[in-house]
């Protein structure tokens, strides 16, 4: 398989990473642009003799560590507090925590993408899960249409120290019960009725700033690189530790950016399929 093969087959995933580290798809997508281009650059960068997925996340790992900025896109007064807060809480436990609970590494290859020893990142995901655990409970709203995975997503929510404030199984129930404002949407894609929660949530964007979180079967219908996409996606089936991680990094970047959008407006430039185009 050629370089350009192996880079395609997993950028997909590494977009969502990219997102749920930089907070948006804006940001996440030009991290991900930045670190193709060092590979187009010099091909030597990419380990040749480690996994494909595992050389790609350390390349692009590589350059977020040593970039002194924030992407172009990203030059925005409202990013300030969010900046300054990740300077607090360190880039490199974050990225030790999604790898293994978002991305599903084991400790050993996040250990090879972020240069560490499994011991190290062992400890950084401990440290990780005790920074993102102080936050204020938030009313959640939880979209989904089977009931047993709603009441296990449920069950998370408030052994979290939240509290779900409705469950909607259809697009008209979202954004009925999105008129009490909740803290925090978690939404599948293919609802009772046939609907969509994709539209739903794009319904309840247009009316308040909240922060999102997808849960579902089909991520592929939500990483094509079409469309406006989410920040944050867990795929089912999912364990606890992922949802729950998936939550509180969804609750710190939307409270540090003044609770902006999830499902970002797509820029003049997008990373598409293994392509980039403009």
């Amino acid at each position: 398989m050629s370089l350009s093969q192996q880079i395609a087959t997993h950028l997909p995933l590494l977009r969502r990473y990219a997102r749920s580290l930089a907070g948006t798809q804006t940001g996440g997508d030009a991290y991900v642009r930045a670190t193709i281009e060092v590979i187009i650059q010099d091909p030597t960068q990419f380990p040749r003799d480690i996994d494909p997925r595992v050389a790609l996340y350390r390349v692009f790992h590589a350059f977020w560590s040593k970039s002194q900025h924030w992407p172009a896109k990203m030059n925005d007064p409202r990013f300030s507090r969010f900046h300054e807060r990740l300077d607090g809480l360190s880039s490199a436990r974050r990225q030790a925590l999604l790898l293994t609970a978002m991305e599903g590494f084991t400790k050993e290859e996040a250990g090879q993408i972020l240069d560490r020893s499994p011991t190290d990142v062992s400890a950084m995901i401990a440290q990780a899960l005790v920074e993102l655990a102080p936050q204020i409970p938030v009313p959640v709203l939880i979209v989904e249409d089977e009931p047993l995975i709603a009441l296990d997503i449920a069950d998370i929510v408030e052994d979290m120290g939240h509290h779900v404030c409705a469950v909607a199984s259809t697009h008209s129930q979202a954004v009925a019960a999105a008129k009490a404002r909740p803290g925090l949407v978690l939404a599948d894609i293919h609802l009772a009725d046939d609907s969509s929660g994709i539209d739903a949530v794009k319904e309840i964007l247009s009316e308040a700033n909240v922060p999102v979180v997808f849960i579902t079967g089909y991520p592929e219908f939500l990483l094509t690189g079409e469309r406006p996409e989410p920040t944050f996606l867990v795929t089912k089936p999912f364990s606890a530790e992922t949802v729950k991680v998936a939550i509180a990094q969804a609750l710190l970047l939307g409270e540090e950016q003044g609770d902006a959008p999830i499902v970002q407006p797509r820029a003049d430039k997008t990373v598409r399929g293994g392509a980039l185009t403009h």
